[in-house]
């Protein structure tokens, strides 16, 4: 992940300077979405892995809570 934003600032400031060729836009969009895709997948795996613990004492991983919860959640 570290290549890929090295790359992705490499661009922007290329950007800023001189301006992007149409392939090298097309690599910072590509880019940019492997990030993001990464980012994600990485953040929902933290998600899965938090506990809520009830005021009633009893832990449940936070996909079982949101679902059992879901109104509580939302609002």
């Amino acid at each position: 992940m570290e290549k890929i934003i090295k790359r992705i600032n490499e661009l922007a400031r290329k950007q800023k300077s001189v301006g992007l060729t149409t392939e090298e836009k097309q690599e910072q969009q590509k880019l940019r979405q492997q990030y993001l895709a990464e980012f994600r997948a990485g953040f929902k795996k933290r998600l899965e892995n938090i506990d809520v613990k009830t005021p009633d004492g009893k832990v449940h991983p936070l996909t079982d809570y949101k679902k059992k919860n879901k109104k509580a959640v939302s609002d």
